[in-house]
């Protein structure tokens, strides 16, 4: 890993400004509208997060709990890939999988059984959304196949920085200096916008530290406990306050979005638009009642 973030191919490589990453997406686009891939975006990160946790309540995988870690750099994985390629080229459902067992890999977790995910999504998506995936034509050398695609998307650059380790050092300074009343439950407010902030593209536009800091920003707003003393310490803070403030903006854009729309029958309508893949795993099917 790169000791230092600004080296590293996470920030030499796949960090952009927005106009480029919608350029990058043209061919979906040409399908769904900025809004509507925002709300795939939320699904996704909803879908994959739901994948690695209760899916691993399954006899198949007792025990076997992803941590959040591996979880980001999944979800990271995944829309890294789509940057590059659009959902015509591979179908999305494999290429979760395929991130989430790949992020296994990289983040030295317990490891898993290829097939897995994709049992785990047979599992989730009736229980969550409503409708069946099936995989019974599956093969364990499908998945293999689409390792080795997904590290060729990403060019080999395996090593994501998280939100959450600048995040907390952040927040140790601000409760250094301002001795923050109720600190646990200040930190896992901040901690929850972090991880939400997987369901919007700022993970492609901005450097952790970048994020970590709008996660507490955001966290303290919504717990009404931004201060004198909280902006002292970040008016003397040496970083770039209009990304921060770009980044907060678009995590409140997510919340609004992620508040305003039925995730389990729109979500179903979007994807129904989805072209056909070119993978051979079959599309999702529609639940019977």
């Amino acid at each position: 890993m790169a000791a230092n973030f600004w080296k590293s191919s996470h920030a030499q490589q796949w960090i952009f400004d927005k106009t480029e990453i919608w350029r990058q997406r043209a061919e979906d686009m040409k399908v769904f509208n900025e809004e509507e891939y925002n709300k795939l975006n939320i699904f996704w990160a909803n879908f994959i997060t739901a994948v690695a946790t209760e899916g691993a309540h399954s006899q198949a995988n007792v025990g076997c709990k992803l941590r959040q870690q591996v979880i980001a750099t999944a979800i990271t994985y995944f829309k890294r890939f789509y940057l590059r390629q659009s959902f015509r080229d591979m179908c999305p459902y494999l290429v979760a999988s395929t991130s989430l067992f790949l992020a296994c890999k990289v983040e030295e977790h317990t490891p898993l059984s290829v097939s897995s995910f994709l049992k785990n999504t047979a599992i989730v998506l009736p229980k969550r959304w409503g409708w069946t995936f099936d995989t019974t034509s599956t093969k364990n050398g499908v998945v293999y196949d689409s390792e080795f695609i997904l590290v060729e998307i990403l060019d080999c650059c395996l090593v994501v920085y998280g939100v959450t380790r600048p995040m907390v050092e952040l927040l140790n300074d601000l409760n250094g200096k301002c001795n923050l009343k109720e600190f646990d439950q200040v930190e896992a407010q901040c901690t929850k916008v972090a991880n939400d902030t997987l369901r919007c593209d700022v993970g492609l536009m901005f450097a952790p530290h970048c994020i970590g800091l709008s996660a507490i920003i955001v966290g303290l707003e919504l717990m009404g406990r931004m201060d004198e003393d909280v902006e002292k310490w970040l008016v003397e803070l040496d970083t770039d306050f209009d990304k921060v403030s770009e980044c907060t903006d678009l995590i409140y854009k997510m919340y609004t979005l992620w508040k305003s729309f039925d995730e389990k029958e729109e979500v179903k309508k979007l994807l129904a638009k989805l072209p056909k893949p070119n993978s051979p795993l079959p599309p999702p099917q529609q639940q019977q009642h």
